[in-house]
């Protein structure tokens, strides 16, 4: 059954994958450099999300070298709404690596790649495949999704995941290893989705366990969901002479590097004014922000931003929230 439903998948491919920015069309070789850069993107992130950043990107910084180049502040800007800022840290540090101490070439071997900051398993796998056509098992959750429907995994998920693996292992051809990697990413995006497969247009649908039980929808298991712990916090809004105070978070922790609001204390005496607050959902834990507004004759030390121009200040999506209910208060002010 794997050889012929790898070819049965190689085959749908081929004639239905979609066009994307990152990917090589026919007889084009595949650019390792924009194949890492959209898997470091598109974790945990959707296609139709990341494309434009995808886009803004290489025009901006077409090569590793580039990037490598780039100031920290500018990188984090241009990440700005993606989401998992570590990402873009080590992002960096992969391309100045790679440009530095590898001469602008990356590595063709998973355990070569794997030495880089920022790549694990999955990218490793990923990029080696797609980049190198070395054959490797690169299983993320569309992956890992299609695959415990094709064989019915009936163990639940994280525990899964080796016996998932193994499965994908058997799946996986000695030759065409991008094409068949790109493949089964394709399948689980566009046909073997979360809800409501559609089936009827699977290439596997001949080869599928789940769908000749009747229950493809079922899998894969998934232990219960435990609740996020919720968090409390404040931000400060403070506006000089139409500015607002901006501060450069510290590198390490919670997104580490980017501009943002204050949050460590008021940074000067005023009459501060509560403007509401805002909901964010992170990956362990979900966060509630009171935001505290105020003027000064006196501006504490930071980096002032003209308030009109707060949307080209690359906050995170937390506290792009809070500005615009800070942009609210002013008016209302």
């Amino acid at each position: 059954m794997p050889v012929d439903a790898s070819q049965a998948l190689l085959c749908w491919y081929a004639v239905d994958k979609r066009s994307l920015p990152w990917r090589a069309e026919p007889g084009e070789t595949p650019d390792p450099y924009r194949v890492w850069l959209s898997e470091i993107m598109l974790q945990q992130t959707t296609i139709a999300h990341a494309r434009p950043y995808f886009e803004k990107f290489v025009a901006r910084w077409p090569t590793v070298e580039a990037l490598a180049e780039a100031p920290d502040g500018e990188v984090m800007a241009a990440w700005a709404g993606l989401g998992y800022y570590a990402r873009a840290r080590n992002l960096l540090a992969c391309a100045r690596t790679v440009a530095g101490e590898l001469g602008g070439r990356f590595p063709e071997e998973e355990p070569d790649l794997r030495r880089l900051p920022g790549i694990g398993a999955y990218t490793a796998a990923a990029v080696a495949a797609i980049a190198f056509e070395r054959r490797a098992v690169a299983v993320d959750a569309n992956v890992e999704r299609v695959v415990a429907r094709l064989f019915a995994v009936k163990e639940a998920l994280p525990a899964a995941r080796a016996a998932i693996r193994d499965h994908a292992d058997r799946l996986v051809p000695d030759r065409r290893a991008g094409d068949f990697t790109q493949a089964m990413m394709e399948l689980g995006q566009t046909i073997c989705t979360p809800r409501r497969p559609d089936c009827g247009r699977c290439p596997l649908a001949a080869h599928c366990a789940a769908f000749a039980a009747g229950d493809p929808g079922a899998y894969p298991v998934k232990a219960p969901k435990t609740a996020r712990p919720r968090r409390e916090g404040v931000a400060y809004w403070l506006e000089h002479d139409g500015r607002v105070l901006l501060v450069r978070r510290p590198q390490h922790g919670l997104l580490g590097g980017m501009l943002a609001l204050p949050t460590e204390g008021a940074p000067v005496e005023a009459t501060w004014r509560e403007a509401g607050a805002v909901d964010h959902v992170f990956t362990h834990f979900a966060l509630t922000m009171r935001l505290f507004c105020a003027e000064t004759d006196a501006p504490a030390d930071g980096i002032w931003w003209p308030v009109e121009r707060i949307g080209e200040a690359g906050l995170p999506t937390l506290f792009a929230k809070l500005a615009a209910r800070g942009s609210e208060w002013r008016r209302a002010a």
